[in-house]
């Protein structure tokens, strides 16, 4: 197992939320980027990997819906979890059907979303082993 921290993109417009939820994440060893728009996502992820993306389901400039299709086209491979004050089975079926992972009502503890997180993280690439040809 990799001991590369797990690069997350936290998306969501409530700025005092998403900053708690971003150092809480780095306290457990998470690389946590916030993006308060979903311009500035999509901005994010043209510039650096990222290995999961949790993006909130209704944002001031765009829909989560529809953000996150375009996030994992720009980055084939992101992980992605919805966040949402939402806990209808509706919205988690949207979320679903959008490509996430995984669908979290919000307010969620720390360690549901550490571990959702961890759950859907990619495994990390196998280092390259040189070989000896005697």
């Amino acid at each position: 197992m990799s001991d590369a921290p797990i690069r997350v993109l936290l998306v969501d417009d409530e700025e005092g939320f998403t900053e708690v939820l971003a150092k809480r994440l780095r306290r457990r060893g998470f690389h946590a980027v916030v993006a308060l728009t979903g311009a500035e996502a999509l901005a994010a992820v043209a510039g650096q990997p990222f290995d999961v993306a949790v993006v909130d389901y209704r944002l001031s400039d765009a829909d989560g819906l529809t953000l996150l299709p375009r996030l994992r086209e720009a980055q084939p491979g992101l992980a992605a979890l919805m966040l949402t004050g939402h806990g209808s089975e509706e919205a988690a079926r949207e979320s679903l059907a959008a490509g996430a992972a995984g669908h979290l009502v919000k307010p969620c503890e720390i360690e549901e979303l550490a571990a959702a997180i961890r759950a859907v993280a990619p495994e990390p690439a196998p280092s390259p082993r040189s070989e000896s040809h005697a």
